[in-house]
């Protein structure tokens, strides 16, 4: 007999706090939403979904530093506080040099070129710059060196700034994708298990035809139905995965009905609305959310690969999909690293969500010790 008096919830978080792998799994997870929700805080490029990027800096390897002048923007754009949530809506005009000159009334500067004898040499009036600053004023504001820590992709983007911003997509289809199958799932597998009969036949029938059709193939088809574009995938991806939580409830709720207190609850007059929603479903809830952890990592792998194959977020929205998809082939060109970036952000998000699954699987599994 338990003398501790803690609940059931309290002994199984006191489980789970005692798997290392699982509470380190669980705050890593906790740090990626951190970095989607605040990814243009922290990106170095904050255009909306990271987008700047200039063709002579493409392909550049991680640490890769060069010379940026800012050149004199046209229009004073509004800097409101949403920026730090949706990007700024507008590229910061701004040129990589391999060298500059200063005068007293112009800014002559050479642009970035692979080959020097290519380059091309330009210059621009200091009065352009906001209230004729001086020449001193103008290399201390607008001129500045940039380091791009993971380099730069094949369209001369920051590296880094697309992988921060990518993750929205991977952490967002993760939890709508849950949600949709937990909300599709725990309605029809709780009817299937409490009513049974011809419902019962009738929903696992339901859920045997779509369990026969490939997972992908089927995502594909209602994307394909749906239209490409970001919902549209978080839609697809979540009515793929009810099936799973469905027959988990199923099985637990058939089991469930059979306790005395449904049967009390019964005899007290209680409708079926109540002591499924009140009664049976809080009961059946731990390996609902067990299955919901693995479904996490299911739907980023499944969002991945449709935008690997082009059906996923549209570009320009980053990806972690998309960007193993438009760099696959540097992997024998020398640069793997352009590919492999998003490869292992993906590999340590989804093994952190099967961490976690299984931390809670030990934590609330009445049986073990």
């Amino acid at each position: 007999m338990d003398k501790t008096g803690k609940s059931l919830t309290g002994l199984a978080l006191q489980k789970f706090k005692k798997n290392f792998w699982g509470v380190l799994s669980f705050w890593f997870i906790a740090l990626m939403v951190f970095v989607a929700l605040f990814a243009y805080v922290l990106a170095p490029d904050k255009t909306k979904n990271a987008n700047w990027g200039d063709l002579s800096i493409s392909s550049k390897s991680p640490g890769f530093t060069v010379t940026m002048i800012t050149l004199p923007a046209a229009t004073n754009y509004d800097k409101s506080w949403t920026h730090y949530f949706t990007g700024r809506p507008y590229a910061v005009p701004k040129v990589p040099v391999l060298d500059y000159k200063l005068s007293a009334d112009s800014l002559t500067y050479t642009e970035y070129a692979d080959e020097p004898s290519l380059a091309v040499t330009k210059s621009v009036a200091l009065s352009a710059y906001n209230n004729g600053m001086t020449a001193q004023a103008v290399e201390k504001e607008y001129i500045q060196k940039q380091k791009f820590i993971l380099g730069t992709d094949s369209q001369g983007r920051d590296l880094l700034s697309r992988l921060i911003v990518g993750s929205r997509v991977s952490i967002a289809i993760g939890f709508v994708a849950v949600f949709i199958s937990l909300v599709v799932g725990i309605f029809f597998g709780a009817i299937a298990g409490y009513f049974g009969g011809k419902t019962d036949a009738f929903v696992m029938w339901l859920v045997n035809i779509i369990w026969s059709i490939p997972t992908l193939l089927l995502v594909i088809a209602i994307t394909l139905a749906l239209g490409k574009g970001f919902w549209q995938v978080f839609i697809a991806v979540g009515l793929t995965m009810w099936v799973e939580v469905a027959r988990v409830v199923r099985g637990q709720v058939m089991g469930i009905k059979q306790m005395q207190f449904v049967t009390a609850a019964r005899a007290l007059g209680y409708r079926d609305a109540r002591i499924i929603f009140s009664h049976i479903l809080p009961n059946s809830m731990a390996p609902v959310i067990v299955i919901s952890a693995a479904n996490f990592a299911s739907a980023i792998l499944v969002e991945s690969g449709l935008s690997f194959l082009g059906l996923g977020a549209q570009p320009p929205v980053p990806s972690w999909g998309g960007m193993i998809k438009d760099h696959y082939n540097y992997i024998i060109l020398g640069k793997p690293y352009l590919a492999l970036a998003p490869g292992i952000a993906m590999l340590l998000l989804v093994l952190a969500f099967m961490m976690v699954g299984n931390a809670l699987r030990d934590a609330l599994d009445v049986k073990a010790k």
